[in-house]
């Protein structure tokens, strides 16, 4: 055997070697709290809001053995914010009445700087979820074993017992997160897809309501229809389903057919738009479409009710 071929053999040997400790390494698995099976232990902390606000209490005593969800934040990014929210408002939230119990604890070495933050955010989060700020610092409650390195930690729990645990690194709502509440309640869990539509579609709402609140600081005052601005909003959402883009249409045209001033200024935004060159800024392919459609549909309407094409000096707007 030349020294080459054993140099080369060996090279190889380590390049396995190592291969096999970073697969190993890759499937380790991160842990944080009590474990499927282990009892919850009780602990305190301080409350955020309502009867509770700025009074100790104990989580797991007032959930008496009934289904429990108790997220613990580590971290405060958008993602684990965006998790808890869409779990609490979109699902847990009307649970209750099967008894689940859901807490959100919330960890700091400075408790008190994290109560005035965490009385600011809990406007986003249903009244029936328990807020808490933990008494322990950033650590937690040492009877609870938590990961400091992780972001958030979700336990799903029945009869204080834990049923389901997630070290979350990188939080984002999945359907084992959902099996393992929907198993403690007794129900069939919903899809991944169905918590987001209905966010999407409740997002949707509250900047329309919005809107309409505040009309005189719309379009309206610069020569724009507001409640055209808001309906317009839905059909270019970038997010939509196709299906959301054709309700969304649905609505404008319903909205235009009654009022011959909104017609126009349809009009005048789709065919500003699709002459622009930047179509393919405004929503999905589907929207589009849509817009595509209108510049020709209202676009030639408009000019035959008015006269000549080109007569108009009024100003081009986008959407």
């Amino acid at each position: 055997m030349t020294c080459s071929n054993f140099q080369g053999r060996g090279f190889l040997a380590l390049s396995i070697i190592l291969l096999i400790f970073q697969a190993a390494d890759a499937e380790d698995p991160v842990f944080s709290g009590p474990q499927p099976g282990e009892k919850l232990p009780p602990f305190k902390m301080t409350g955020v809001r309502g009867e509770l606000k700025e009074k100790e209490f104990d989580f797991i005593r007032a959930a008496d053995g009934k289904p429990v969800v108790l997220a613990f934040f580590h971290e405060y990014t958008r993602p684990a914010f965006g998790l808890v929210r869409s779990l609490t408002n979109y699902y847990t939230s009307s649970k209750a009445k099967k008894g689940l119990r859901v807490g959100v604890v919330f960890l700091s070495d400075d408790p008190g700087e994290k109560m005035k933050w965490a009385q600011g955010i809990a406007k986003y989060i249903p009244k029936d979820v328990l807020l808490g700020v933990s008494r322990d610092g950033r650590e937690g409650p040492g009877s609870y074993g938590l990961n400091r390195n992780v972001t958030l930690t979700l336990l799903v729990g029945k009869e204080g017992k834990v049923t389901a645990s997630f070290a979350l690194i990188q939080p984002v709502l999945s359907s084992g997160i959902l099996e393992a509440i929907a198993a403690v309640i007794g129900e069939k869990a919903p899809a991944v897809k169905d918590i987001q539509s209905k966010e999407r579609a409740e997002m949707q709402r509250m900047r329309e309501e919005k809107q309409r609140k505040r009309p005189q600081r719309g379009r309206q005052g610069r020569g724009g229809d507001a409640e055209l601005s808001s309906l317009l909003r839905g059909l270019i959402n970038k997010r939509a389903t196709e299906a959301e883009v054709m309700e969304a249409a649905l609505k404008v045209e319903k909205y235009v057919d009654a009022k011959e001033a909104a017609r126009r200024d349809l009009a005048r935004r789709v065919t500003s738009i699709v002459n622009s060159g930047k179509l393919a800024n405004y929503g999905t392919p589907a929207a589009q479409k849509v817009l595509r459609g209108w510049a020709k549909k209202y676009g030639e309407s408009t000019e035959n009710s008015r006269g000549r094409p080109g007569d108009s000096k009024e100003k081009r707007k986008s959407l």
